[in-house]
């Protein structure tokens, strides 16, 4: 027995039609009245019980196998849930749960009831959230336990009232059954959780006179807010729908940071509608490069032939500078100079003040390498085959170093040397003086911009291997092969290497001993380059998607959908995340 109540018990079985061991929970009701017509409506709830759950598939809700009955005994086997109820777990609680640990649980039990709720063709109203009737489980998700009194939504209808005094609302004790009856239910469990305050022990509908803060000072005022909407004594007040709920919860998390500390599955946040952008800024033309963020301004290059700078708390339009081809890299800063490649063939340097020009560098082909600025030059390279050691200073050429193809790796400059690539394979050293201390060749071009760490360089080829050299001699550390092609610049992290590649997957991959840790696939293409914040990955795909990732377990923790492709890197500043997409706009998201 691993459960009971007043109308009988719940027994831990083993089904022996199969030859595997396959646990199970058998529901048993002893039904002990005499009268035969509440016997009958008694069987009536238990089947109905049944039906509703036969009808159901959602990871939080039980499967039923089977049901019957014997004599006076109705049995119900469903799919056995090992973990406790949240009754038990506050029973043997002495201190506050984290808020993490509650925002988890609070936005999982929001979406099964938005599973409920939308069901077809008539809704399903539980009628008695509460923690008894809210399982965990082992991998500390929950389980919505004991659909006896839930009901398929009858607009206009008054029924039976039912519940359970401190959890249901007013409208429920005059028979009202509708969704937003679920959602009190859900503010006020909550309200338990974050309390320890048990609302049976105490007048109906009387949280108003215990604010959680006065009781449990840990918690957010972002989340207080949430739960103080749901409460509402009127129902007109609370949230429209268990959607709505979750996706306030989902914001407050994202402001506290205290989504990124759950263990939310995946597909619970995907159902969410994606997470919400606190501005977007729409540009003329496709935005496939990288922002750059300085002083509390974002400047963001688009196909357009625009540089634009955008105040980055809000989206705003400042200024913006007309180049004679599309931008397609990110811009770079210096002493309040902006410097940027574009396709008409420029380097174009312009003050990030005014967006007037300052001077600008001519090459002989398109510029769709990003600039690096170093020891007083411009290192940047270009379809002219060069690269190209522009004096910051006077904005003159200091010298150029000439390869067999194209240079569209931004370079990576240390201290005394330069490292990049071209588009026939070639990986270059040179010194400031551009003499060729030493070169590499791959198989495919190299795109992707190099990362100097520990006298290692790093980088990705389109021959689909990652590479590891020796900084000083370019002899070979390790190779790592990915099942496509890869432009995606590294980022390196605590001995974790991320990149994506044209396989559609984004890599992490061990630097010291080049094994792969774990692998995230997205729909297409991930050409942009992964960024790390705090403790999560950021990268976007070509699927239009930007994907945040546990950077240790690479675990989704949401994603965001854009109308385009995304090939920049995103870029990410006081918990705000930038970037481009070409659907010809500018987002800015809560990391």
């Amino acid at each position: 027995m691993v459960g009971g109540g007043g109308m009988g018990v719940v027994y831990r079985a083993r089904d022996t039609n199969f030859k595997a061991i396959r646990l199970v929970a058998v529901k048993e009701m002893i039904i002990q009245v005499i009268d035969p017509l509440v016997r009958k409506d008694i069987f009536k709830i238990f089947e109905r019980e049944a039906n509703i759950l036969a009808s159901l598939s959602h990871p939080a809700i039980p499967h039923i196998y089977n049901y019957f009955t014997v004599n006076e005994r109705a049995y119900l086997i469903l799919e056995f849930v090992n973990g406790k109820d949240l009754d038990k777990i506050l029973a043997e609680t002495t201190t506050f749960f984290p808020e993490e640990q509650i925002l988890g649980w609070a936005i999982e039990f929001c979406d099964v009831l938005q599973f409920l709720h939308s069901h077809k063709p008539e809704p399903i109203i539980f009628r008695d959230v509460k923690p008894s009737n809210m399982m965990v489980n082992l991998q500390n998700h929950v389980i919505l336990v004991d659909f006896g009194i839930a009901k398929h939504f009858e607009g206009g209808q008054k029924n039976t009232m039912v519940g359970t005094q401190g959890y249901s609302p007013p409208d429920q004790y005059r028979g009202e059954a509708t969704p937003k009856v679920d959602i009190y239910a859900l503010g006020a469990t909550l309200h338990h959780l974050l309390t320890l305050r048990d609302p049976r022990l105490e007048a109906p509908f009387s949280f108003d006179e215990r604010p959680i803060k006065e009781i449990n000072k840990n918690v957010s005022d972002e989340l207080i807010a949430v739960i103080d909407r749901a409460l509402q004594y009127e129902p007109e007040a609370r949230f429209e729908s268990a959607e709505e709920f979750k996706l306030a919860l989902l914001t407050a998390g994202q402001k506290t940071g205290s989504l990124a500390k759950t263990s939310i599955p995946t597909a619970v946040i995907s159902r969410a509608g994606g997470v919400k952008p606190l501005w977007t800024f729409d540009c003329e033309d496709e935005i496939r490069g990288t922002p750059l963020f300085h002083e509390g301004s974002l400047y963001v290059g688009s196909y357009d032939n625009n540089l634009y700078s955008l105040d980055a708390s809000s989206g705003e339009f400042n200024w913006k500078y007309p180049a004679d081809g599309g931008i397609p890299g990110r811009p770079a800063i210096h002493e309040n100079n902006i410097y940027f490649g574009s396709e008409d063939k420029r380097v174009h340097v312009i003050s990030s003040r005014s967006g007037k020009v300052v001077w600008t560098y001519y090459t002989e082909a398109p510029v769709r390498s990003s600039p690096r600025i170093a020891q007083g030059h411009v290192f940047v390279g270009s379809d002219d085959m060069n690269l190209h050691a522009i004096s910051l200073s006077s904005g003159n050429l200091a010298w150029k170093s000439e390869t067999s193809s194209p240079v569209r790796s931004t370079p990576f400059v240390t201290d005394s040397l330069v490292y990049f690539g071209s588009e026939e394979g070639d990986f270059y050293c040179l010194d400031f003086r551009g003499e060729i201390k030493w070169r590499f060749r791959a198989k495919r071009a190299i795109t992707s911009s190099p990362i100097v760490v520990k006298d290692a360089v790093y980088f990705t080829s389109m021959d689909s291997s990652f590479y590891a050299l020796d900084a000083t001699s370019g002899w070979v550390i390790w190779r790592f092969r990915m099942g496509k092609g890869s432009i995606s610049t590294p980022y390196i992290i605590e001995n974790y290497i991320f990149t994506g590649a044209a396989d559609g997957v984004i890599y992490c991959i061990d630097q010291r001993t080049s094994k792969e840790v774990w692998r995230y696939s997205t729909d297409h293409q991930v050409t942009g380059s992964p960024v790390v914040y705090k403790d999560s990955v950021y990268c976007g795909s070509v699927d239009h998607s930007l994907y945040c990732l546990e950077y240790s377990t690479g675990r989704l923790r949401w994603q965001f959908a854009t109308e385009g492709a995304i090939t920049g890197t995103p870029i990410i500043y006081d918990d705000i995340v930038y970037f481009g997409s070409n659907d010809k706009k500018v987002y800015a998201l809560l990391a």
